[in-house]
């Protein structure tokens, strides 16, 4: 342990803006919080070593020296609630000031906390949404912690958050922390580069100052023989897994037949098939249906060799109860129905016998709680079937307790926020001796130390490994048991998670310390991220700022602090004045604006009259609202409209469909299109249609000729207009093109209601006669030409009604139920 003060007690962190004695003071962390109040940072620490700790050290200094607002994300609503907690205890402002954003709070609330709020806690896609509906400004904050930040690839909101932060904040500082970034090298350059992150701290273990706050956790395995009978189970079902590659085989997409085939080879397959169906050929949906049933009886292997006999049962009665149900899947149904399936689900049923892993693990149990006078114990699975069954099997000899995800499933309840918490909150009290938990515990949660973390099965993933064996060894000495089935996945699984983990291990030491590298590897686009704020006036000062103090590399863009190691002194001795430091004057505004000379395009507005853009929020699975967000002379506002997607003035709507989506509305979809347009007619006078994409002809089996009379109808029966555009980036110029025009040109405003517009006597039948049971303008036009007035169409028969063009029975009844039937409010 660290060192104590001379009267025994544990040296603290003293600062204005932390509470009096609630901080150990540990110097690997005031090292790496010293890094991080310089530069852009990707902390990594072992889980349990104080990485919140570091960011809220950062915070602190920030707040206090910078001023402004402070952010920290989270992946996870727990995990959220949990940062909040901890800030409020340890940071000496009112707990008002330290405000939680989560999708339970209304985006008005969180409009009106956030100019409230010092420190804000939230998810990460809240945040997103906020930014793209211009709801709040990141303008000041002046630190950002992107907690578990090994999520910044791909599409993660965490990226399009960073990319803003940078562009927007003053004084911009950002923390990444995760105690496994990645895999290998690309991966943590990934998170760098997409957080803009230019120095890395590293510490393990091992190091001297971290060593002293752990203690040496060894990893056991232990190896489980199977019996027979389980055996049986999974030969039956990779039997089947054969039969069904050889067809996968026959159609040219499978290489082997063999059960085992990786993940990688399944998911090649897949993309053929695919590939396949976009060429609408036959075999592709043959083909798709055979790949889902192999991934189900792959799922089914796994369960009953890695996991336990039960929960093969529970899985066994839900594709049985799927099949049953209305437009179950062919796969569903043909996997249930082969009778070697069949006999494999007898044989589960049939099978009373205590699963080996089972045995073990009660066993391994009974040897930490009682003969070596254990206090927890926490089992992490990868299934919830397992967690549930196992929960109730160890019951019956400890006081165990399940902590599972928020979703509920068939045969399956999920667990409340609240219901997390308080089973948590339990655990660390001491309420009850065994928690037994899904991977929702793995990523940050305050989870006490442990004398035992049991895998149930190994991880096969570094970063979960790694994860999960932090809940161990802190603070004394534990065990990590891994339970290995003998001959089964579970062995690839261990030893791909063993070779995972030492090779993060050596990418990390070798990235410690390197941010020049670190620089060089990144894409042209982060190197831009050099340039902001004190790139340009270091360049201009031959690489001094305006007190003439050098720039070390990986500097810029961030106050010239010294770092935090003098954490513990006054206030006046450690702290800096940073007023009129190398972020003043910067300018962030030199995009240039293109003109295309032939076309007559908007001027942007001045600033503070931008263009507005209203965007449903469904529509954030694209990427057309960001996008937009991004452009200074562009405002986003996320609404949930009732008709299209975007709007553009009072009187343009726009309804966005890929190619596909628009073939879809015309056979297969639960609303028409012309329902749909229906209704934006009604609301704007100039409804617009986007297809975007390619092969619109060659969708489905639809002729194309089916198509034309779509589009013919939309434009000539509802005055739709109908445009094309190649892809997402295409449909968000048009867009932009289109509200620049309305509000620029124009002068029209942007309203969500539509424009109010007086209707001729005809356009008002219409309307109310369109309007009984929604059958459309087009029929209701027809009834008017039938009966001639509104109240000849109520009073009709349903014989009657069916006299006139495009009404058949089933129209017919269902007007005049909708006519007939008694109110009832």
């Amino acid at each position: 342990m660290a060192a104590t003060d001379e009267d025994g007690s544990q040296p603290t962190i003293e600062h204005p803006l932390l509470a009096p004695d609630f901080l150990e003071r540990r110097l690997y962390q005031l090292k790496l919080a010293g890094t991080a109040a310089n530069h852009h940072t990707l902390v990594c620490l072992p889980t349990g070593l104080g990485k919140t700790t570091v960011s809220l050290l950062v915070t602190a200094r920030r707040l206090d020296e910078v001023g402004g607002k402070s952010l920290m994300l989270a992946p996870t609503k727990p995990l959220v609630q949990q940062h909040a907690d901890f800030y409020r205890e340890a940071l000496q402002i009112s707990d008002e000031e330290i405000v939680v954003f989560t999708g339970d709070v209304s985006p008005d609330d969180r409009a009106e906390l956030w100019d409230e709020a010092t420190v804000v806690m939230a998810t990460p896609q809240v945040i997103e949404n906020d930014l793209v509906g211009s709801r709040l400004s990141l303008a000041d904050v002046t630190h950002v912690t992107f907690d578990e930040c090994h999520r910044a690839t791909g599409d993660y909101a965490y990226n399009y958050i960073a990319e803003r932060y940078h562009a927007d904040a003053r004084e911009p500082l950002v923390t990444g922390m995760s105690a496994s970034p990645g895999g290998d090298e690309e991966a943590i350059l990934e998170v760098c580069e997409n957080l803009g992150l230019q120095e890395v701290e590293v510490m393990t273990e091992e190091d001297a100052d971290v060593s002293e706050f752990t203690h040496d956790t060894d990893v056991e395995w232990e190896r489980i023989d199977l019996p027979d009978e389980v055996l049986e189970i999974r030969d039956a079902l990779n039997e089947v897994i054969k039969d069904r590659l050889e067809k996968l085989k026959e159609l040219g997409v499978a290489k082997s037949t063999q059960p085992d085939q990786s993940q990688k080879d399944l998911n090649r397959m897949r993309a053929e098939l695919q590939q396949l169906i976009n060429n609408d050929q036959s075999e592709g949906f043959k083909g798709m249906s055979v790949h889902a049933e192999v991934m189900k009886l792959r799922q089914a292997v796994t369960l009953v060799e890695t996991q336990s006999v039960e929960a093969l049962r529970r899985y066994f009665d839900r594709q049985r109860n799927q099949a049953r149900s209305s437009g179950a899947s062919k796969a569903s149904q043909r996997m249930v129905s082969d009778p070697r399936v069949r006999e494999a689900m007898r044989n589960a049923e049939n099978f009373d016998e205590l699963h080996p892993k089972y045995r073990k693990a009660r066993m391994l149990l009974a040897e930490t709680l009682g003969l070596d006078g254990g206090d927890r114990v926490i089992v992490f699975t990868e299934s919830r079937d397992t967690a549930e069954a196992l929960t109730d099997f160890l019951s019956e000899s400890f006081d165990a307790k399940r902590f599972v995800g928020q979703g509920d499933r068939e045969g399956s309840d999920g667990m409340t926020q609240k219901q997390q918490q308080e089973v948590l909150d339990d655990f660390r009290a001491g309420e009850f001796e065994v928690l037994v938990s899904t991977s929702v515990a793995e990523e940050g949660l305050d989870v006490p130390e442990v004398d035992l973390v049991l895998f149930y099965e190994p991880v096969p993933t570094a970063i979960r490994s790694i994860q999960r064996k932090g809940r161990t060894g802190r603070q004394s000495e534990g065990r990590v048991v891994v339970l290995m089935a003998e001959d089964t996945r579970d062995e690839a699984y261990f030893w791909i998670s063993r070779r995972r983990e030492k090779e993060m291990e050596s990418e990390l030491r070798e990235l410690k310390g390197m941010a020049d590298e670190i620089e060089q590897e990144l894409d042209a686009a982060q190197q831009s991220l050099a340039a902001f704020d004190t790139g340009a006036e270091v360049e201009s000062n031959g690489g001094k700022s305006h007190d003439g103090n050098e720039y070390s590399s990986g500097n810029e863009g961030v106050s010239n602090q010294p770092g935090l190691q003098e954490f513990g002194s006054s206030h006046s001795e450690s702290g800096t004045d940073v007023d009129g430091g190398p972020n003043d004057g910067a300018d962030q505004d030199g995009e240039a604006v293109e003109d295309d000379g032939d076309v007559e395009t908007p001027v942007p507005h001045a600033e503070g009259d931008a263009v507005e853009i209203v965007a449903d929020q469904r529509e954030m699975d694209a990427n057309i609202a960001r996008d937009l967000s991004r452009r200074e002379e562009i405002e986003v506002r996320l609404e949930t409209l009732d008709v299209g997607d975007y709007v553009c003035s009072d009187r343009v709507v726009v309804e966005r469909k890929s190619v596909a989506d628009f073939v879809d509305s015309l056979v297969g979809s639960d609303r028409s299109i012309f329902e749909q347009v229906g209704a934006m007619a009604r609301h704007y006078s100039r409804p617009i249609v986007v297809v975007e994409g390619d092969g619109l002809y060659e969708q489905r089996d639809v002729h194309p000729n089916a198509v034309r009379g779509a589009l013919s109808s939309l434009a000539v029966d509802f005055g739709a207009s109908l445009l094309r555009t190649e892809d997402e980036a295409d449909t968000t110029e048009l867009l932009a093109v289109i509200a620049g025009r309305e509000q620029e040109l124009s002068d029209r405003e942007v309203s969500v209601h539509g424009e109010k517009q007086s209707k001729t006597l005809a356009e008002q039948q219409e309307y109310v006669v369109s309007s009984i049971a929604e059958i459309g303008p087009v029929t209701a036009r027809s009834l008017l030409e039938e009966f001639g007035t509104v109240e000849a169409v109520m009073i009709a028969t349903e014989g009657e009604l069916q006299e006139a063009d495009g009404v058949g029975q089933v129209t017919a009844e269902r007007i005049r139920d909708v006519i007939g039937s008694e109110y009832i409010g």
